[in-house]
């Protein structure tokens, strides 16, 4: 046990270069105030994933053996700030079950200046353990031991770091070659080659849902096999069966002409209905579904409009690309992720369900199965501006409700996110 203040104790210290020991296994923060307390931006919170404060005073560093080390220059700290918080917190469990939680201030020299140990932490799981605070012309060390429930959260919102979400911006937009205007009287189909062994019954005059495009295939994707797109259509509901698919993951493009209901489930080998893909009351139906064909390579589905319809079943390598353009889109769809881990930041401006999730590939060898859905996940309902954070790729995200237009782009967190979605986990 350090032999040092007790809490709520203080005590002078060198106007020099400190070095703060935390122990034990804990997260740790650095929070930079102002005379009232309030941290001044993003740039005043020093922690794991932003190690160093941009005027160099503040600094961390970890140990193997779970030791933190925050390196306070109290000479370089800027004058608009009288108070360095030492932060602690965890992910798993609270501060009570952390054993020795101490922080212990050591001088130029090396030798011990003062410390403390946390020995009366309850069910907190984030903790001001102790502050260094300008007084009289000098430096002080206090034993802080204030804790939180709330975990960094209710830390954050004391200490004024600002984690609103970031409204995305409205410049031009990329528009997606695929995404077609759903408000518009639709062109008649083109002749449509028949996939083999489907009944296809052909179109009535009019309306018909507008032709797809070509797919382009992302040259860098390699999860999932890679076919040429099937093309079927109707005009009333039942089965869509499509033979001879390699089996995995794929996209099936449906677009349904005209008003009314649009569901789609997929059928097993016994007839039964088993996932629900779309339950749709939108005009126009139109989205990119996300369905895994059997080992037999047979894909059954049963959809439920009685009115003119489309369906292209795609590799996922024809998917569109999550890039930092904005992508502006309707309906399910099933997007890309190749880059560095980042937020895609959404838009959605429906009025039902919006839900997305996504499946990381990173280590999953089956390319005929999709992993879990990884958490954490958007489940809103209405218009929402939401970010999904997405580790580094090949990541699947997939819109499985959207009935409306949405936005979407990929956009770095700000550091104060970074910093509390440990708490959100």
């Amino acid at each position: 046990m350090i032999r040092g203040l007790t809490k709520g104790d203080n005590a002078f210290v060198p106007t020099a270069a400190l070095r703060l020991a935390v122990r034990n296994g804990v997260d740790v923060a650095a929070l930079l105030v102002t005379e009232q307390g309030r941290v001044r931006g993003d740039a005043d919170l020093v922690f794991d994933g932003a190690p160093a404060h941009p005027s160099g005073a503040v600094r961390l560093s970890a140990d193997e053996d779970g030791t933190v080390w925050l390196d306070a220059d109290l000479t370089g700290v800027e004058e608009a700030v009288t108070r360095v918080l030492v932060v602690a917190s965890t992910e798993d469990g609270a501060l009570r079950d952390v054993r020795g939680l101490s922080v212990e201030a050591f001088g130029p020299d090396g030798t011990t200046v003062t410390g403390y140990e946390a020995t009366d932490a309850g069910g907190e799981t984030a903790m001001v353990l102790a502050e260094l605070y300008r007084r009289a012309g000098g430096w002080k060390f206090r034993a802080v031991g204030q804790g939180y429930v709330d975990g960094l959260e209710g830390l954050a919102a004391d200490h004024g770091v600002d984690v609103a979400k970031e409204p995305l911006p409205t410049p031009a937009v990329t528009k997606a070659p695929e995404t077609l205007p759903v408000t518009k009287a639709p062109e008649a189909l083109p002749t449509v080659t028949k996939a083999p062994g489907v009944p296809v019954q052909a179109p009535p005059p009019a309306p018909s849902p507008a032709p797809f495009p070509a797919a382009s295939l992302a040259s860098d994707w390699t999860f999932g096999a890679r076919f040429e797109p099937r093309t079927l259509t109707g005009v009333q509901s039942g089965e869509i069966t499509v033979e001879d698919l390699p089996p995995g993951p794929v996209m099936v493009e449906l677009a349904v002409a005209g008003d009314g209901h649009t569901s789609v489930w997929t059928i097993d080998r016994d007839d039964r209905e088993t996932d629900l893909l779309v339950n749709s009351t939108e005009n126009n139906f139109r989205g990119r579904l996300l369905v895994v064909v059997p080992e037999d390579g047979r894909l059954r589905l049963k959809q439920t409009a009685n009115r003119p319809w489309q369906a292209q079943v795609l590799p996922l390598a024809a998917a569109r690309r999550l890039t930092e353009d904005t992508l502006e889109c309707w309906g399910p769809d099933v997007l890309l992720h190749t880059g560095g881990a980042a937020d895609v930041a959404f838009h959605f401006r429906g009025s039902s369900n919006f839900i997305v999730e996504a499946y990381e590939l990173a280590g999953h060898d089956d390319p005929t199965t999709l992993p879990d859905a990884r958490h954490p996940y958007i489940n809103e309902i209405g218009r929402r501006r939401e970010a999904l954070p997405v580790p580094d790729g090949p990541v699947i995200v997939h819109l499985g409700r959207a009935d409306g237009p949405w936005r979407a782009r990929l956009k770095q967190p700000s550091a104060a996110v970074s910093w509390l979605r440990r708490a959100r986990r």
